[in-house]
Parts: C-alpha cells; structure tokens; sequence
C-alpha cells in the first residue's frame, strides 16, 4: 500500500481541508443538502442517504493507496464539501484534484479557489508532483469553466469514457497543469485570492 501522500490538513485564509473522517458524515449531509447537489445529472455527488457509504467508499480507497480524500472547511469552520487527491500514481509524481463537490452557498466565493491553491501548492512544493490532472464530464460547463480559471489546459477529451448511474455514456474533459506551469498558475491564483470581489 502506498502512503504517498501522506495525511495532512492544508489551511489558508478562506477555507481548511482536513482528512475525511467518519465522524463529519452529519455536517456532510447537511452541506449536501444546501444546493441538493445530488440531483445534477451530469456528475457524482452523494446523497443524504448514500453520504456514509461515500466516506467509507473514500476511506476504503485512501486505505488502498489510490486516493486521498479531505473534508472542506469554510473560513468560518463549518464544513462545505469534499475533495480529494485521486488516480494517485506514486512513481510518476501524478495525481488527479477530483470527486469535488461545494455547497450551494458556498458556491462563487473564494473556497473553491482557495481549496485549489492549497491542493496544488502542496502537490507542486511538497509532493513534487510532475502534473496533476482535472477531469469533468464535457457537458459540465461550469466545471470545465472553473478548471480552465485556475489555469489548467486541456489535455483531450475521453469519448464514451464512463457509463453513467442512468446508463448514458460520459465524455471526460482531461485537463492538467505541469510543473513548469506552476510558477504561472500560483501567481494567478494569488491574485484571484487577493483581488477585490464585488
């Protein structure tokens, strides 16, 4: 089993990831609920009843090695959603920022972006990871949008990649950003994080 990368809890300013642990299934569900984002038919967001097989599904893969799954804090401590470190290839320095999802409220304020600048600082500086990688259904407009904000490029699209829950076939969007990239990328997202907002 691989432990790379290790455990760890990444703050900044505007939102906190600690590691996903059984006991947040509570205030997990009622960030769920704020939007119910479970009901967006173009990605994979757990439901109320299905939060805990969510987190011991996570669980199950970090024990493994493949992913390393984080709760998200807002500035204030309460929870908002969940992120993680996935497709972890511990040879290749790789890993993939996914299986992301923000309450509704929490939605077009700095977390996200503050949640993407701790994930990649600590991929890039601590881990020196050689890419990490984004992927989204093609049709996921608004997230495809976010990702291309943070500087990522698009690497390709992966047609008929993944059957869906109701059984369509999803086209992954496949974004990354290297390690020479991210001087670039971290200046702009220091200035999205320090920049006014309306």
């Amino acid at each position: 089993m691989s432990t790379w990368p290790e455990p760890v809890t990444l703050a900044g300013p505007h939102a906190t990831l600690v590691p996903l642990a059984r006991e947040h299934h509570d205030a997990l569900v009622l960030a769920v609920r704020d939007g119910e984002l479970w009901r967006l038919w173009y990605t994979a967001v757990p439901s109320p009843e299905g939060m805990a097989a969510e987190i011991e599904r996570r669980l199950a893969l970090a024990e493994a090695g493949s992913m390393r799954p984080f709760t998200v804090l807002d500035a204030a401590g309460t929870v908002a959603g969940m992120t993680t470190y996935m497709n972890i290839d511990a040879k290749n320095r790789r890993v993939e920022i996914g299986s992301t999802w923000t309450a509704r409220s929490a939605q077009r304020t700095p977390l996200n972006t503050q949640c993407k600048r701790l994930l990649l600082g600590h991929a890039f500086e601590a881990l020196a990871c050689i890419a990490v990688e984004f992927r989204t259904h093609r049709l996921n407009v608004q997230s495809r949008r976010a990702i291309e904000r943070l500087g990522a490029q698009l690497d390709g699209i992966l047609r008929a990649h993944q059957v869906g829950p109701d059984g369509t076939l999803r086209d992954t969007a496949v974004y990354s950003i290297t390690a020479a990239e991210w001087p670039t990328v971290r200046n702009h997202l220091d200035w999205q994080l320090a920049k006014p907002r309306d």
